[in-house]
């Protein structure tokens, strides 16, 4: 009888756990799931019904799966094949609509009308998805990619005019297109006849962007800096790159802790320490809004940079009457000189190749936003909680909106500008939409104008039989594969 009291506690104990779980569990897998879904089908928004616990994940893995069997490899129609249920689920229930992706809820929308109320919508209520922390929060961080309210403001407000390109900047955009040049000319001279060369241009494109960034971030510590950035870049000898956090964490406070008190560089890092000491943090914050938005600025400004210029190398040696019209118009602008600011705003076919590039293959592919509260974007109420994904590359394809040549490479399309390309000119997002975004996209699309124009200057490409054309999504729309090309001396 002693033993009662303790044995009934013990009951009620585990009655309550019991209870708690079984409260908690119908509240998020059951009752919220239903509230969002039932708010949104209210509105005319549909999807496909999802399962009790996984969503609509499973149904998504398989169609990636039978996709992959199926499809052969064609540089035309890209614009689902990162996600093959999206395009299924477009034309079954249009182009705005609900699914599931565990408890997660989220609205796929590549409405025209839909991107444009992003767009303008400048309320902090609308930022990005709270997984981006939970799933890439190494990665990332809390820094300016994944943050949101006045956290995320007062990084922008610090880092956004860091990016302007100068005459200083651009000076050291074409010393790093310069060491690409003497790259590949090297491999030539150590090639069989001399003539030609099959390379794999990812680690050149790689090197060109970081190198850039780490002396924009690190200034006269870029050395020390592109430590950090080899280190740090998800390649593929990087792709647990999480494991590394640590180190990389280390390695740039003992850049930053060196500066402290005794630089009068301002560079982006110089910019980021006085950030980190007007933010009113204690030193532990201090620290991890150094870490971080270093990391998301060799990141974001880095990988973009570099996959975007494979893609565009790729492109070009596919469609060689548009490689030979370019390289014509750099070569009659530049007259043999390296690129400036004034060569670079004549060269008009070269601006047009570029901006087909970031259509066909955003650097941004996945939009994604979260509603922090309730929304209103148009006519459509989003409930708190609910994520947003636009799928760019749809988008960018649509031949609603572009054409019936929508899937090909067309340059010429961009000849009256973004305006003159599409019926709405909200249809072209490659650096993401609205407030958030990317900072650093006038820096993006001046490195790939200079990188390029060098490249055709010097050389002829072609495409590799060792190419193997599958656009996958990373952090960003990346050749899984890499990009084989050949190249040869002009």
């Amino acid at each position: 009888m002693e033993g009662f009291p303790i044995s009934y506690n013990f009951t009620c104990l585990v009655l309550l756990l019991t209870w708690s779980l079984t409260v908690y569990l119908y509240y998020s897998f059951w009752w919220r799931p239903e509230s969002c879904q039932l708010r949104l089908r209210k509105q005319g928004i549909r999807g496909p019904p999802p399962n009790f616990l996984l969503g609509n994940i499973p149904e998504i893995k398989q169609a990636i799966v039978q996709n992959r069997s199926e499809s052969a490899p064609s540089t035309e129609g890209d614009s689902f094949s990162g996600f093959p249920s999206f395009k299924h689920w477009c034309k079954k229930y249009g182009n705005t609509y609900m699914f599931k992706l565990g408890t997660l809820h989220f609205l796929y929308a590549t409405n025209p009308s839909m991107v444009k109320e992003i767009k303008l919508f400048r309320s902090l209520d609308l930022g990005k998805p709270a997984y981006l922390q939970k799933d890439r929060g190494v990665l990332l961080g809390k820094g300016i990619i994944t943050t949101n309210g006045p956290a995320w403001s007062h990084q922008r407000k610090i880092l956004s005019p860091q990016l302007y390109v100068d005459k200083d900047t651009l000076n050291i955009i074409v010393e790093s297109g310069s060491a690409v040049i003497k790259s590949w000319e090297r491999i030539l001279m150590e090639s069989k006849d001399g003539l030609d060369a099959d390379i794999m241009v990812d680690s050149h494109m790689r090197s060109f962007a970081s190198c850039i960034i780490s002396k924009l971030v690190f200034g006269h510590d870029h050395c020390r800096g592109m430590n950090v950035t080899a280190r740090y870049l998800p390649t593929k000898a990087n792709r647990n790159a999480w494991r590394l956090a640590k180190e990389i964490h280390s390695m740039i406070l003992d850049i930053a802790k060196d500066r402290c008190g005794s630089s009068t560089t301002k560079d982006i890092l110089q910019v980021i320490l006085e950030g980190s000491e007007n933010g009113g943090s204690g030193p532990s914050s201090a620290h991890e809004f150094i870490v971080d938005n270093c990391k998301d600025m060799l990141l974001a400004a880095s990988e973009g940079t570099a996959i975007s210029a494979m893609w565009g190398l790729m492109l070009l040696a596919s469609n060689p009457e548009w490689q030979a019209r370019a390289r014509s118009e750099v070569k009659q602008v530049c007259g043999g000189h390296l690129p400036n600011f004034k060569l670079l705003g004549k060269m008009k076919v070269l601006k047009m190749v570029i901006l087909e590039v970031l259509r066909l293959y955003p650097p941004v592919a996945l939009v994604s936003r979260r509603a922090l509260q309730d929304v209103k974007l148009g006519d459509t109420q989003v409930p708190k909680g609910v994520n947003i994904w636009i799928w760019a590359p749809a988008l960018h394809r649509d031949p609603d909106l572009w054409g019936p040549d929508a899937d090909k490479f067309n340059p010429e399309r961009f000849i009256d500008g973004v305006s003159g390309a599409c019926k709405s000119s909200h249809a072209y997002i490659p650096f993401g939409v609205g407030a958030r975004l990317c900072p650093g996209n006038k820096l993006g699309m001046i490195q790939l104008k200079v990188l390029l124009a060098m490249i055709l200057s010097s050389f002829n490409l072609s495409i590799s039989p060792n190419y193997r054309h599958s656009p996958t999504l990373g952090l960003l729309l990346e050749p899984e594969h890499g990009v084989n090309l050949v190249i040869q001396k002009i």
